[in-house]
């Protein structure tokens, strides 16, 4: 079985996978490295891989060195992927970015792709059908953009991101969530109906820890899956593993 590892910015991924079938999942805090042991004693895993977005503690680092079982590092720019990689700056993007591309790619071969990944920061990745990744944009995230209407106003208070979103708000809680989330949507309609433009035969992936609801969903093919990251990662190991045998 195969242990990956996704440490984004908001909280850390644990999954198990036996070949390319998800078996068991875990989500840990950034403070919780011990609790990778006590995934790890609840499967038998004989390799796993992981990549982080973030500076890891010592403790939290010597905990992976510390299993008993092969640990590969996702490196951009370094680590081998089953895609030809033309970002300018290969060792600047984020992993997390390359192995949910990676990931979604493996689910559908041969496809035009975008996959957008809304968490911390919303990021719209494509892909093309003859395996090429080609780059993306990256946008501050729902909670980046409300904490920013808190903290560089003088009265605008911090809204949860939860609640009513009206077409036009008619409070001023109501205005900012309406504003923070209707307007990601129209973001991310505005980049689709582009891409759908030059790429007719286009499936969108959408992934991380926040749905919205696309009205131009009818005209394309639109898959959710919040384990992307995780999926292509365990294809890099896959992929990596084939290198090596030949």
């Amino acid at each position: 079985m195969t242990l990956t590892i996704d440490i984004g910015n908001t909280c850390v991924k644990l999954v198990a996978f036996d070949d390319c079938a998800l078996v068991a999942s875990c989500r840990i805090e950034h403070d919780e490295p011990s609790k990778i042991t006590d995934f790890c004693q609840c499967h038998h895993f004989d390799k796993g891989i992981w990549s982080t977005v973030i500076d890891l503690s010592p403790e939290f680092e010597q905990t992976i060195a510390s299993l008993p079982f092969p640990m590969v590092k996702l490196t951009p720019g370094v680590t081998p992927v089953p895609l030809r990689i033309a970002y300018t700056s290969p060792s600047t993007l984020g992993s997390d970015r390359l192995a949910a591309v990676v990931g979604a790619t493996a689910l559908l071969p041969g496809n035009n792709i975008v996959v957008i990944d809304i968490g911390t920061c919303i990021t719209i990745d494509f892909a093309t059908a003859s395996g090429e990744y080609l780059g993306g944009n990256i946008s501050p995230g729902p909670k980046m953009r409300l904490r920013a209407l808190e903290a560089f106003t003088s009265r605008l208070p911090l809204v949860n991101r939860v609640g009513p979103t009206p077409e036009i708000g008619t409070t001023t809680e109501t205005a900012i969530r309406s504003g923070v989330v209707n307007g990601i949507r129209h973001e991310i309609e505005g980049y689709l109906e582009e891409f759908m433009s030059k790429y007719p035969n286009l499936f969108v992936y959408l992934t991380g820890g926040f749905h919205i609801d696309l009205h131009n969903s009818e005209k394309m093919r639109i898959f959710a899956d919040d384990f992307l990251v995780s999926r292509g990662l365990n294809a890099i190991l896959h992929y990596n593993e084939e290198q090596n045998k030949q």
